[in-house]
């Protein structure tokens, strides 16, 4: 009796202590938005001209500082028709924790023009450093790049926030961290050569990112679902508009219930 007693009592403590191991380190956040296997493709216009593609991919999971994380990939390729106007040959890249929906490491490499530039950092979550390829810098715990702060606004709730309020977030980009605040401005059914869905339209006011331009306003209208596909990117500039409409998707986390046809 004694012997099944003190057998109970291991179990049970060796269970407790794994499970505080793996709950007490990192917070866990429940995604339903995306999974690995998600690819979406999106065409490029400027006014009527299709002037590039562009794909935001989920490829595989990666172990990264012993933790699964989702490698995220996105590409922005100019048409051959639009190259000689404007070359575009950009990749991002981010290795997102699985669990925690934060980022381990994030890489940038442009190529705009006769412009181009490679950054890469990786975030030391344990102990609050990000450690660049121009430097070593503080940063508060769950900081994101821009890549894994898209993927992570994917899952927030909006269906109880007022139109004009805000989730703030925070952007670390080569060697400060940056408030990226994400408003939501309400909801809109939106026709794409992927199909009509309904809609909310977010607009994440940026300082600096890369990703997406401070020199103008940004608004992106993401399935009004569980999976927050993003439908359709408009970026106002000085001189017009450039927009991202999707145009194909595959390997989604689930049907996409606010497609209507």
């Amino acid at each position: 009796m004694l012997n099944k007693t003190l057998v109970i009592l291991l179990l049970f403590t060796c269970s407790t202590f794994v499970n505080c191991q793996n709950k007490s380190e990192f917070r866990y956040l429940d995604n339903k938005a995306f999974k690995v296997g998600e690819k979406l493709t999106f065409d490029v216009k400027y006014g009527f001209v299709t002037a590039g593609v562009a794909t935001m991919a989920v490829p595989k999971l990666k172990k990264i500082s012993g933790r699964d994380a989702y490698n995220i990939t996105f590409d922005v390729n100019s048409v051959p028709s639009f190259d000689w106007i404007y070359k575009v040959r950009d990749h991002y890249e981010t290795y997102m924790d699985e669990g925690g929906l934060f980022p381990w490491r994030f890489e940038q490499h442009i190529r705009e023009g006769g412009y181009s530039r490679d950054f890469s950092a990786f975030f030391d979550q344990r102990n609050g450093k990000a450690k660049t390829s121009e430097g070593e810098h503080k940063i508060p715990k769950y900081v994101n790049d821009i890549v894994s702060a898209f993927y992570y606004a994917r899952t927030l709730d909006f269906s109880k926030m007022n139109v004009g309020g805000t989730i703030r977030l925070y952007n670390f980009y080569k060697d400060s961290v940056y408030t990226l605040d994400v408003k939501y401005l309400g909801k809109e059914r939106v026709s794409v050569a992927a199909g009509t869905f309904n809609c909310i339209i977010v607009e994440p006011i940026i300082i600096k990112g890369g990703l997406f331009k401070s020199e103008g306003s940004i608004y992106i209208w993401l399935s009004d679902d569980n999976l927050r596909i993003p439908v359709k990117v408009k970026t106002k500039i000085v001189i017009g508009s450039i927009d991202a409409v999707l145009t194909s998707y595959e390997g989604l986390n689930g049907y996409p219930s606010s497609k209507v046809k």
